[in-house]
């Protein structure tokens, strides 16, 4: 099966582009803060499907 396919990985997505989205508004002195932190742990969640099926 292709990750792609996996609902999971579609609703998680759909969070990234949500933080990313959310996240643009956050003030520019916490771009390397809490804004970082937030996209990355989005991302994360797309790796943790996709790392074992490689």
């Amino acid at each position: 099966m292709i990750y792609k396919e996996l609902k999971v990985w579609q609703k998680a997505d759909g969070l990234a582009l949500e933080v990313y989205k959310l996240t643009k508004s956050f003030p520019k002195d916490e771009i390397y803060g809490l804004t970082s932190q937030l996209r990355r742990a989005a991302l994360s969640i797309h790796t943790n499907i996709v790392h074992p099926m490689k």
